[in-house]
């Protein structure tokens, strides 16, 4: 599977970790929007997308966050969140829309994503779009 295009945003003046976002396009065919670019404790990494878990109401069938003590659409009192799972940064929460299966391509994709982020840095005017390719 080959990456043919890599596109950057970074944050304008980044005050927290979230330092840009990204998005890839895989053999001119398949493109994954909404990767984020972070500032970690061992230096930059990439998220994949990923979304706010979300649960049914009982009397109307709505989804509604996960946090949500009542219903968005009829206010109805939605069952109860275990309290392990109401801290805001629980990785319970959130689950990936997209993500690699093996470890080498999640490197093969952050080193891709990071080597165009830190040339859109160096040169905001260059453009990301590359090829490179990895046997799958």
């Amino acid at each position: 599977m080959e990456i043919t295009e890599t596109r950057v945003s970074p944050v304008e003046k980044a005050t927290g970790r979230l330092k840009g976002f990204a998005s890839i396009t895989f053999d001119n065919v398949f493109v994954v929007r909404g990767i984020r670019i972070i500032e970690g404790d061992e230096g930059l990494f990439i998220a994949m997308p990923n979304r706010k878990t979300e649960h049914r109401c009982p009397a109307c069938s709505a989804w509604n966050v996960f946090h949500a003590r009542f219903c968005s659409r009829c206010g109805k009192e939605v069952a109860g969140v275990p309290e392990e799972n109401k801290k805001e940064d629980n990785a319970k929460n959130y689950h990936d829309i997209a993500h690699p299966v093996s470890n080498e391509f999640r490197e093969y994709i952050q080193t891709r994503v990071l080597e165009a982020y830190n040339t859109q840095l160096k040169n905001p005017t260059a453009p990301t779009a590359g090829s490179n390719s990895i046997a799958q």
